[in-house]
């Protein structure tokens, strides 16, 4: 096109905001080109006496400007890819100190980058060069830790071939023999090996580990004895340390090729440091040499860092990975999911954190947070973490304080002679011992922490723990009744410290110290315990029929609550219940006999027929063929067992208390087979 006598070629979609942002009018379109047309055609430098060549680049958009830029193949990544497909020079005018170099432009030599715009634009007005110039503003690459403005300056630097050598293929290759936790771990480093270029290992730094290399002066070719030369600087590194390197005289290890090669002052990229560690760390050591490490374990963004500098390392060095497993975490957030930062004023310290809550409930945090995600924190987040951790804490408390006078090596109860729900108890525990070491074998701690609350809060807490209390406290204290109950306690016991040390370690070692019975001195060196046991699913009274009583139970407990609100009754206790029930959940109850009661917690548990229920009994929301009605016990309170019953008062020798209680106070004892 044509604009006040001068040829002008543009995009031919850009014309139209070109001319407005320039303020032309009056321009003549004189034809239409494609751009391959113009491949390698010649252009003059607007004032450096040159000539150029036009080059065609994908990376030259429609979305602004002319269509056409400026190339500098030593100054951007794009360029220089562009720059290498058409052989151009990789030219590179600007020293490390961000000034020009002596030689580029009189009025350029020694100038900074940046306040150089301005005598550039001059040049090219003084030229008769400039159409138009404008200031925009635009992404533009910065320091990531001063956040300042920063330049690309082409350099030459020591890379690692991906393929000359074949390193890509066999890195592919060892990947899928890695287990990657989470399991898109696998796909995200595969395509990060995939797509990667050559691994530019070397770096211009006055700090790190040498590359201990020397190149002829005028060849720029390593020294033939390289790798016999790396051997000899190492050992004076590994006497005299990284400054064995700086302060070596090339005579004293190359004799009169001295004065022909020089010291490459470069340092190893630091993820070459790290990524060697399974060869400076492991194989060092007689009893991994020659094995991957088990787990690798780090942030998600170390997939293009240390894992993947550690897998090509190792695979160029002895062809396989050094690792079987690699397990990834998400980062720390606060409440809001923002990042932490100390300009927000929104970090969690660990430290302060320990020293409010104690280490275990930190620990607790980071085990119930799903990792694979980001992790949130706050006070609010870790105020649950201490709720959940004082459940899990009081539920080792009850055990060992109900433990107090039992031996297991003279005390304990036979499975076979145990009472039934206590048996059902020691299953619960075995169950969740089993989805526990599951979780823990697959590192879904926050899953352990769940199943770990579930069998505190749900199954011992409100049921099991609740239930055992009348015969801990009330039964003879060395009767069968109550030593099947410390025998399940005490099972129950020596897993749940086991599970619990991992995460809550200061806890489990604290708990440890208490338990009865000869032991490790340490709870980590011990195994998962062994000693659990259950119901047969062939007994009447198997795991789904208790499964059944905790939802009866639940009923009968919404029941009892109303009646509470009411003012009826003052506690459980205080209740007697009948139970209407369909023929083949009556059976169930029945079985239990007068034991029904201490399961329901209260003074009297009566069961009928469903069809007889009066018209005040509460329906089941839960089970269809229930019914419960409830009246205030009769009898009298007694003071020991806190039931009401009708015989408190008929043994003068006991005048104060039950028939019960004085079977346990000064008789045989009361006897219990199902509850």
């Amino acid at each position: 096109m044509q604009i006040d006598g001068q040829a002008v070629i543009l995009a031919k979609d850009l014309v139209e905001s070109v001319m407005q942002r320039i303020g032309v009018t009056d321009y003549t379109i004189l034809g239409t080109v494609k751009g391959a047309e113009l491949e390698l055609l010649r252009f003059t430098h607007p004032f450096m006496g040159f000539d150029v060549p036009a080059i065609l680049g994908d990376h030259v958009t429609l979305d602004a400007g002319t269509g056409a830029v400026h190339t500098a193949p030593g100054h951007g990544p794009d360029d220089y890819v562009i720059g290498q497909k058409y052989g151009l020079e990789t030219a590179n005018p600007v020293g490390p100190d961000g000034t020009y170099l002596p030689g580029t432009y009189p009025t350029l030599d020694g100038v900074n980058v940046f306040k150089a715009n301005d005598i550039v634009v001059a040049l090219l007005q003084e030229k008769g060069a400039l159409l138009h110039v404008e200031k925009m503003q635009h992404s533009y690459p910065c320091c990531w830790r001063h956040k300042t403005p920063i330049i690309f300056r082409a350099t030459p630097q020591w890379f690692v071939s991906m393929d000359q050598k074949g390193l890509r293929a066999q890195s592919l290759k060892e990947i899928k023999g890695v287990q990657w936790i989470p399991d898109w771990g696998q796909a995200r480093i595969e395509s990060m090996v995939a797509n990667r270029p050559d691994w530019c290992i070397s770096r211009q730094r006055t700090w790190g580990v040498p590359m201990s290399l020397f190149v002829h002066k005028d060849t720029e070719e390593l020294h033939p004895r390289t790798l016999e030369l790396m051997e000899e600087v190492a050992k004076r590194v590994e006497v005299d340390g990284i400054q064995a390197w700086w302060d070596l005289d090339a005579k004293e290890i190359l004799g009169d090729e001295a004065d022909q090669y020089v010291k490459v002052p470069d340092t190893l990229d630091v993820w070459f440091d790290s990524g060697s560690t399974h060869s400076s760390v492991v194989d060092v050591r007689p009893e991994f040499a020659g094995h991957a490490a088990d787990m690798y374990l780090e942030g998600s963004d170390q997939h293009r860092g240390w894992f993947m500098s550690s897998l090509m390392i190792s695979t160029a060095m002895k062809g396989k990975a050094p690792y079987r497993q690699v397990l990834t975490h998400g980062f720390t957030v606060d409440g809001q999911g923002r990042k932490m930062s100390k300009s927000i004023g929104n970090t969690v310290s660990p430290q302060d954190v320990m020293n409010k809550l104690g280490a275990d409930i930190l620990r607790l945090w980071v085990a119930s947070t799903d990792y694979t995600g980001e992790m949130a924190v706050s006070d609010e987040i870790l105020k649950r973490a201490a709720d959940s951790y004082r459940r899990i804490r009081n539920t080792a408390r009850f055990l060992l304080a109900n433990l107090n006078g039992f031996d297991p090596a003279k005390d304990m109860v036979k499975p076979e002679e145990m009472v039934v729900l206590d048996r059902w108890a020691v299953g619960c525990a075995k169950a969740a011992q089993e989805d526990i070491l599951n979780a823990y074998e697959a590192y879904d701690f926050h899953e352990v922490v769940q199943r770990l609350m579930r069998f505190c809060s749900v199954e011992m807490g409100s049921f099991y723990l609740d239930i055992i209390k009348d015969r801990q406290y009330t039964a003879k204290a060395d009767s069968v009744a109550r030593r099947s109950c410390q025998t399940a306690l005490y099972h129950i016991a020596e897993a749940l410290v086991r599970w619990m040390a991992p995460i809550l370690s200061f806890t489990a070692d604290e708990v440890w110290g208490y338990l009865p019975g000869e032991r490790e001195k340490y709870v980590f060196t011990g195994e998962w315990y062994e000693g659990l046991f259950g119901l047969a699913d062939s007994e009447a009274m198997n795991d789904a029929f208790w499964d059944e009583l905790l939802k009866v139970r639940g009923e009968v407990n919404k029941v009892i609550e109303q009646a509470r609100a009411d003012k009826k009754v003052g506690g459980s206790l205080e209740a007697a219940v009948t139970l209407y029930a369909e023929p083949e959940l009556a059976a169930k109850l029945t079985a239990l006999g007068d034991e029904l009661r201490f399961v329901l917690l209260t003074s009297g548990a009566t069961v009928a027929d469903y069809n007889d229920a009066p018209a005040d009994a509460q329906q089941s929301e839960v089970l269809k063929g229930l019914k419960v009605a409830l009246s205030k016990a009769e009898g009298e309170k007694c003071p020991r067992c806190w039931h009401y019953t009708r015989d408190v008062g008929k043994v003068a020798e006991h005048a104060e208390i039950c028939g019960r209680c004085v079977s346990n106070v000064a008789g045989d004892g009361e006897k219990r087979k199902f509850a």
